[in-house]
């Protein structure tokens, strides 16, 4: 059964990565107050599916509190695409390795989601891989605090999402919030998981 789940997700992802065309009109997910003065900071976050004996889950880390940017708020592994990733799937994986010491040969690129960009300048691709573990994730602690994982069928589940609420300049912004196990999950991350569920299910368009 969840095997067959994760065909069936696999088939409607993209199957090739976004373009990443910075130049074109790009609508951030929340108008920051002034116009940015540089292009987007291409960056890939990787939607791990990790097959378990009860069920496929989800991976998230806790960043660092040490960070200076976004510390101890949940994430996907990832960041800053560097010039000599081959690609965003590369990124990604990448990443996960540093953070997680997740190994290549676990993952299985399934897919990619839409680009995803960000009130703060970031042009996200985010990767869709089934993951195999041959042994434990380890939190890299200059990077992470903790990481967690969310069965799939509660990422799946419509009930699952409610709505968080924040105010910048100002102004209230709303994205989609989960929460388990005492993990609060909103943002782009929320948003991100959102916008996987819907193509997942078949309920949005790429």
């Amino acid at each position: 059964m969840d095997d067959a789940i994760v065909d069936r997700i696999a088939a409607r992802l993209l199957q090739q990565a976004p373009g990443l065309d910075t130049h074109g009109e790009l609508i951030p997910d929340w108008a920051p107050t002034l116009p940015f003065e540089r292009p987007p900071v291409l960056a890939a976050v990787l939607i791990g599916l990790v097959m378990r004996p009860e069920g496929h889950t989800i991976l998230y880390t806790e960043r660092s509190r040490e960070l200076r940017a976004h510390s101890g708020q949940v994430a996907f592994p990832g960041g800053k695409i560097d010039p000599s990733d081959i690609d965003a799937a590369d990124a990604a994986l990448r990443e996960a390795g540093e953070e997680v010491g997740l190994r290549r040969h676990e993952a299985r690129v399934l897919g990619y989601l839409p680009t995803y960009y960000t009130g703060t300048n970031y042009l996200i691709t985010p990767v869709v891989a089934e993951i195999i573990p041959t042994h434990p994730f380890v939190p890299n602690p200059s990077e992470v605090y903790s990481l967690f994982e969310v069965p799939l069928a509660r990422v799946l589940d419509l009930g699952s999402y409610g709505q968080y609420r924040i105010k910048r300049n100002g102004e209230e912004h709303r994205t989609w919030q989960i929460d388990h196990d005492g993990h609060v999950i909103w943002g782009i991350t929320a948003n991100l998981t959102r916008r996987f569920r819907d193509i997942a299910l078949g309920e949005g368009g790429q």
